[in-house]
């Protein structure tokens, strides 16, 4: 996951602004939120969605021509819904491991 989430966000993409990015990235997060949505994954899910927020903040930052590493004061989580990012935290399941009897 992190890897197709790094390939979105690389350095040769900064010429496309970060809403076409985020279009690109929902399809995946929504696949992996599907397969993984099952069981006990919910910290692998805010691991991925912190990532995923650091990503875009480094990407905008470059695309901005921002320096500095303080993307969190920056661009905060208000920011990143704001382009519509699919949040995979909250949509974790709890299942059961045995059938009631």
């Amino acid at each position: 996951m992190r890897d197709k989430v790094r390939a979105a966000t690389a350095r040769s993409k900064t010429e496309r602004p970060v809403s076409a990015v985020v279009a690109d990235l929902n399809p995946v997060l929504r696949g992996w939120s599907a397969y993984f949505r099952n069981g006990n994954s919910g910290r692998s899910c805010n691991a991925v969605d912190g990532y995923v927020h650091e990503r875009l903040a480094i990407f905008a930052c470059r695309e901005l021509r921002v320096r500095g590493r303080n993307w969190t004061t920056r661009f905060t989580y208000g920011w990143v819904s704001r382009f519509g990012v699919y949040r995979l935290t909250g949509n974790v399941h709890r299942v059961t491991a045995h059938a009631s009897r």
